[in-house]
């Protein structure tokens, strides 16, 4: 997860039903920490030690890599398909590509003059939730799908990155699930479709063939605990505030509906 994101954001009046937290500046300027990355909401504060309460890693031989094999084997038939495409697409976590990824699960555009509050939210919290994963990415190495069954990936350019970076847990696949938690807060009448559009994305770094099943699941443990440490910080509290705001309000429009049928009907090739 070190290609990511830049984006300047502007402010707009919100708080106004929070206002013990009216001082606190949730779109004001925001340290940049490279390759693209933000300063997340828990920056300062001691990283979130994901090697401490995740397992390790299928061993080799083991029932679980066995499992891990089985389900690499059973997508690689999608490679040229329009769910490959779909991966890599999902694979883009830079700003404001990003922002499209749950437009259809939440039922509304995400963009930075009409949901600057939203946009924020999810830029800041997409470091912390990815940063999360590298105490468990560190201590485990382990070697990604593709440098053990040498086929292709579905974002070629960023094979030599990977090759170096381990593979579980899924650090795109935590930010996924992540902000489908943080947006199932914000617009609880939608968490299901969220929820499972947050599965949905881990399912494409499989596609993509860069992680296994096994990475992908331990990514749902690493974005809830990074999730549960930011319902303490009161400026992602307040931002929260402000997205929720913006998302009720009658001017934000909604993704186009034929885009979004094709989305579902390419996201159930992987199912």
């Amino acid at each position: 997860m070190k290609k990511l994101f830049s984006a300047t954001l502007m402010l707009g009046a919100l708080a106004a039903c929070q206002p013990q937290e009216q001082s606190l500046d949730i779109l004001g300027p925001v340290p940049e920490l490279g390759h693209g990355l933000i300063e997340g909401y828990l920056y300062g504060e001691p990283p979130l030690n994901s090697a401490a309460f995740l397992p390790a890693p299928p061993s080799q031989g083991s029932a679980r890599q066995q499992a891990d094999d089985a389900a690499s084997e059973a997508l690689r038939s999608l490679e040229g398909s329009a769910r490959w495409d779909q991966a890599a697409s999902d694979a883009d976590l830079h700003f404001p590509a990003a922002t499209p990824i749950f437009a259809c699960a939440l039922g509304a555009t995400v963009s930075e003059a009409q949901t600057p509050a939203l946009y924020r939210l999810l830029q800041r919290s997409l470091t912390d939730l990815g940063l999360a994963t590298y105490a468990a990415k560190k201590a485990h190495q382990r070697a990604r799908p593709f440098l053990v069954n040498g086929e292709a990936i579905c974002t070629p350019d960023e094979r030599e990155l990977l090759e170096t970076d381990g593979s579980y847990p899924s650090g795109h696949s935590a930010i996924g699930w992540g902000w489908a938690l943080i947006l199932s807060q914000l617009a609880p009448e939608r968490a299901e479709a969220l929820l499972a559009r947050g599965r949905a994305y881990a399912r494409s770094r499989m596609v993509c063939n860069v992680h296994w099943m096994s990475d992908t699941e331990a990514d749902m443990a690493v974005g809830a605990a990074a999730f549960a440490r930011l319902q303490n910080n009161k400026l992602f509290k307040a931002t929260m505030a402000a997205a929720r705001a913006e998302l009720s309000s009658a001017s934000v429009s909604s993704p186009d509906a034929e885009a979004c049928e094709q989305e579902a009907a390419t996201l159930a090739l992987s199912d």
